[in-house]
């Protein structure tokens, strides 16, 4: 059931008030513009599969969705494990809060198009004042802020020297963050647990053993500043430690490092935060320099929900979203790991090696937790498309398992690198 239904004799509502919006508030002139595009390309070009681009690393790496950042006086050995295993596994970058940044899909019922413009009259503002609702319960605290992410990324690959045919191959993990609040605690990532890479599907295996079965394989990058090729080596590898807070910083937010004070002292006024976040574009002169204001404030929001802020701060910044144009209700949908849940798409595309892809959230409506980010194709280019990937596949993915407090710092494997 399309939204431009009308009952007879009444006016499309709809219609009444997109004719009332000033020219400067139309989502398609303020999110969909090429520069837009390719500023999300670049912001999501620095992600990684557990959030640590949400504190400042040296090299200005940085995640896009699922993790925030990496607090920035991190030790060489800690960023060298940052540029190992997140970056050069999450081309596209969808990633979960992140640490402070160094110096030196199936879907449910009710469940739309891949770029959010499904048959489903969902009116995303409101669903996503509801979710606010919800996110306003209060917890006790705790010592350690901590998160557990699923995470798959989706790439197309080839064999050395273009032998055989392009195939698909999965890269998953899980990661663990912990992030210690109190005086005298630190805060660790073990990131890689049960990683492995595999072709995706019996196809792509067959694929894969016709080209010689490859232990190495490259695929197409763009937005790193590596830039070129990606490198996957098939099979399992050891999870990485890292350790992600500097002095009393724990989290990157915009281009600065903040403790949990700081954190704790957002406002908790939907007005005052975007302010705040509009303010943060204004002084970002890094890697997100040249992100679209729009584009900007929807990520640094998204980023908060899964930091150790008030509940009332985690509901301002669902009220954020909700204000931004372009913000698009999906009803009802799963998620990668088959939760069910209310999904929202952010305006605009993003153009990768795979084809356009757009921006997803999905979200708990009964608690207002954030369940998984997700990058969707909307075009796929032909090489995607070769490998078997359609318009609505998801490429990449981090899905949220656990956000609470905890007492008790995680266990580091002990196969576990720095």
């Amino acid at each position: 059931m399309k939204t431009t239904h009308e009952r007879s004799g009444r006016p499309d509502v709809m219609k009444v008030l997109a004719g009332a919006r000033p020219d400067e508030l139309d989502p398609s002139r303020l999110a969909d513009s090429l520069r837009q595009r390719e500023d999300l390309a670049r912001i999501l070009a620095g992600a990684t599969d557990s959030r640590a681009a949400r504190f400042r690393v040296p090299g200005r790496l940085r995640g896009g969705i699922r993790p925030l950042g990496t607090v920035a006086a991190l030790t060489a050995v800690a960023a060298s494990a940052v540029v190992v295993s997140t970056l050069d596994r999450d081309p596209f970058g969808v990633s979960p809060g992140s640490p402070p940044q160094s110096s030196s899909t199936a879907a449910g019922p009710g469940s739309s198009t891949p770029d959010g413009q499904g048959d489903v009259p969902v009116d995303g503002r409101l669903e996503l004042l509801s979710v606010a609702k919800k996110a306003e319960t209060s917890t006790a605290e705790g010592t350690y802020w901590q998160t557990t992410t699923r995470s798959e990324d989706v790439n197309v690959v080839g064999a050395a020297g273009g032998k055989g045919q392009p195939f698909a191959v999965r890269d998953t993990s899980t990661a663990q963050w912990s992030v210690g609040v109190r005086p005298g605690t630190r805060s660790l990532m073990v990131s890689g647990l049960d990683a492995v890479i595999a072709p995706r599907t019996k196809e792509d295996e067959a694929r894969w053993r016709a080209a010689g079965s490859p232990g190495t394989l490259e695929a197409e990058v763009t937005g790193n500043e590596q830039g070129g090729t990606l490198g996957y080596t098939m099979g399992t590898r050891p999870p990485t430690v890292m350790r992600t807070d500097a002095d009393d910083k724990i989290y990157a937010l915009g281009p600065h490092n903040v403790s949990y004070q700081d954190l704790r002292e957002l406002p908790s006024d939907s007005g005052e935060l975007r302010r705040q976040l509009e303010k943060l574009h204004g002084e970002d002169s890094g890697a997100d320099a040249g992100v679209g204001r729009t584009a900007y404030v929807l990520r640094q929001a998204a980023n908060l929900i899964t930091m150790p802020v008030e509940p009332a701060v985690r509901a301002a910044a669902y009220r954020v979203m909700a204000e931004m144009p372009g913000v698009r209700g999906l009803g009802g949908v799963s998620d990668p790991l088959g939760r069910k849940g209310v999904g929202f798409t952010f305006p605009g595309t993003s153009r990768t090696p795979l084809g356009s892809v757009a921006e997803r959230l999905v979200v708990d409506p009964s608690t207002g937790a954030m369940l998984s980010e997700q990058l969707v194709l909307v075009e796929p280019s032909a090489k995607a498309q070769k490998a078997g990937l359609d318009a609505g596949t998801t490429v990449n993915y981090t899905a949220t398992t656990r956000m609470s407090w905890g007492e008790s710092q995680i266990t580091v494997p002990e196969n576990a690198q720095q």
